[in-house]
């Protein structure tokens, strides 16, 4: 399952898969010719998902054509239904990756996870303020109450990629997981957007509080950008009112 969900943590594998999911058994040409990259680069693609058992292949004359391979979707699709944060380990450390999509524009996700007014109400009631430029800092709290968390932001690239370095702050526990990475990645699907979250660079077997939070995060800010209303599960507004505690 490690080699999975390596293979399920990139966007254009992921999308690879859309398309043989749309039509099963295509071949290298037709599938290049519906991603923006080199043949060369798709075949690399293909080789990682044929390795983790994704794609199959099977010779038509001189074609090779590709198919989804159903048992380990099977197995990824239990693991998110049963609501179990599932880490991949590698020669980086560990990982999670989770995917949502949103109906909305890129531009209003992108303000959204940005803005510190709106970060609050999906984000347990905490907001993140940055000037949201490359190499500045940010910090999530609630001011006088609880600090959450502190990083630097790394990649800038609005309204399509943000990565950030992530040390979480809001107990002793979390404190000593040190520095980990967080990359957020929107990409327009139709009227909607795909956002895949990748928290990476934790340590194996990482306190599971640094990213257990993030499914209902992620719901909150659907919930918002599609209703309009906030996410009133219990603890999704966790810190909503805390600035009335100090």
């Amino acid at each position: 399952m490690d080699e999975v969900f390596k293979a399920l943590a990139d966007p254009t594998r992921r999308s690879l898969l859309d398309e043989l999911f749309e039509r099963d058994g295509q071949a290298l040409s037709a599938l290049e010719r519906r991603l923006p990259m080199t043949r060369f680069g798709v075949m690399k693609h293909l080789k990682v998902l044929e390795e983790a058992g994704l794609v199959t292949t099977r010779k038509r004359g001189r074609e090779k054509l590709h198919f989804l391979n159903p048992v380990p979707i099977r197995l990824v699709r239990s693991v998110m239904e049963n609501d179990q944060p599932y880490v991949v380990v590698d020669g980086r450390g560990a990982m999670t990756v989770f995917e949502i999509y949103i109906k909305t524009t890129p531009e209003r996700l992108w303000e959204a996870i940005t803005d510190e007014e709106m970060r609050k109400k999906y984000s347990f009631g905490v907001g993140t303020s940055s000037d949201w430029t490359p190499g500045s800092q940010y910090k999530a709290s609630v001011p006088g109450v609880i600090e959450i968390a502190e990083g630097e932001n790394l990649e800038v690239d609005p309204p399509r990629r943000l990565v950030q370095s992530f040390t979480a702050l809001w107990s002793e526990d979390v404190k000593g997981e040190g520095a980990s990475r967080v990359i957020w990645e929107i990409e327009p699907v139709g009227d909607s957007c795909r956002l895949t979250v990748t928290h990476d660079q934790l340590r194996e077997g990482a306190n599971s509080e640094l990213f257990g939070g993030w499914p209902m995060i992620l719901s909150g800010l659907k919930t918002l950008l599609e209703t309009g209303e906030k996410l009133t599960t219990p603890g999704s507004l966790r810190y909503a009112n805390a600035e009335n505690w100090a």
